[in-house]
């Protein structure tokens, strides 16, 4: 995750900051010696309203706890395709719904635009008229098929394109019940993808699962969040020491920065 450092220098010079330091490693954290920052009770308009402008290829992740933006550089695919890990509940389709609200903020469908594949698109009828959005797609229909092939083939041809799109896939078991055609199409995408302007964003219950296992790999990134059990994400799980029982379910992640824990947090939609 080193290009994840590279992307806090992409927005100190838009904040005007000189320097920034990552959060120590806190794999002896007690919660209460870390209090959430005041900015945990804003919006994600306020938020990004306080951000002000933020660089054209900057991915809004979450706000670390030296109150700056975590960010992901779309430019650099050097993270590839993202893994969202933790227990239910703990706020992973949340924060797919963040990404995808911030878009429609930050940037212009020319930009970016996103397409989300879901169980339970109920849960996302808020985002189906986003300006940004190419659709709610659920697995079981032949709509989810064509717009994994869509992507697959925009990204072979898209070479003199500017704009980025994303894949957010809510719930990795899901991809079990896309076809053959589009599941083979999906790994092109997760290997090849972020170099295409295709960056693939994936939920995953800690739970292990027999059926999924095979696709683990081809995540080189991976953010967590609160999960009780570690042994649940053991074959996930980037090092030790992550205080994962410690999360706020539905606000607090992590990533691994440089052999070290980064606590970060996701602002509430509205």
């Amino acid at each position: 995750m080193n290009s994840i450092k590279k992307n806090y220098d992409l927005v100190l010079e838009a904040l005007e900051e000189p320097t920034l330091e990552l959060a120590p490693s806190d794999s002896n954290e007690k919660k209460a010696e870390y209090p959430l920052p005041q900015l945990a009770h804003s919006s994600l308009n306020e938020v990004l309203t306080q951000f002000g402008k933020l660089p054209y290829e900057a991915l809004f992740l979450g706000t670390a706890y030296d109150s700056l933006p975590v960010l992901l550089n779309l430019n650099d695919p050097t993270p590839g395709p993202i893994l969202v890990a933790g227990d239910k509940g703990c706020g992973k389709t949340a924060f797919l719904q963040t990404l995808a609200k911030s878009l429609s903020i930050m940037h212009t469908p020319e930009e970016i635009q996103f397409g989300v594949i879901t169980n339970h698109p109920d849960e996302w009828h808020h985002l189906q008229e986003n300006k940004n959005s190419m659709g709610i797609f659920p697995p079981i229909q032949r709509n989810a098929d064509d717009f994994i092939l869509s992507l697959a083939d925009w990204a072979h041809n898209n070479h003199h394109e500017k704009r980025f799109a994303l894949l957010l896939i809510d719930n990795l078991e899901a991809i079990m019940e896309i076809s053959e055609k589009a599941q083979q199409n999906l790994r092109w995408l997760l290997l090849r993808g972020p170099n295409r302007r295709v960056w693939t964003f994936v939920t995953h219950n800690a739970k292990n699962n027999q059926k999924t296992r095979p696709w683990l790999d081809a995540f080189r990134t991976r953010l967590f969040g609160r999960i009780k059990n570690v042994q649940d994400v053991a074959e996930v799980l980037p090092t030790h020491g992550a205080p994962l029982h410690l999360l706020e379910p539905g606000l607090e992640f992590i990533l691994n920065e440089n052999r070290q824990w980064v606590k970060f947090w996701i602002p509430p939609i509205s």
